[in-house]
């Protein structure tokens, strides 16, 4: 068994994508449009879905927003530089909430940031 994709409902498809390749820096694997269901699906990730795990993100025509509800946590990345991701993602436009330092009661170095439908990354510094 392996883990293929976490499924992300979004509001704004074209936003989402924009978010995934320019501020996190995914690459757009797939796109799919179902007109008769009205929904559109794009699989955005670092490498292919053979040997990696990927993000859906699925659009629902006509609905904008969601509401996240609070059983979700977050998507996790691993970055060599915690604080260097997170400059480079406030450049890109992205939005850090918790910059980049040790986690409470521990020696792991992360950040969270948010994408632009409110779901949360964190970023974990390793090597």
């Amino acid at each position: 068994m392996r883990m293929l994709h976490t499924m992300l409902r979004v509001g704004d498809m074209q936003r989402s994508i924009h978010f995934y390749t320019e501020v996190m820096g995914m690459k757009v694997l797939r796109e799919e449009e179902y007109p008769e269901a009205e929904f559109s699906l794009a699989f955005v990730g670092y490498g292919d879905e053979e040997s990696n795990t990927v993000i859906e993100l699925t659009y629902n025509w006509g609905t904008d927003s969601y509401d996240l509800g609070n059983g979700f946590g977050h998507i996790a990345i691993a970055v060599p530089d915690a604080v260097a991701a997170c400059e480079q993602i406030k450049q890109r436009g992205g939005k850090v909430i918790r910059e980049a330092g040790p986690m409470m009661h521990g020696t792991i170095v992360l950040a969270f940031i948010e994408d632009p439908d409110g779901y949360k990354i964190e970023l974990i510094e390793r090597d």
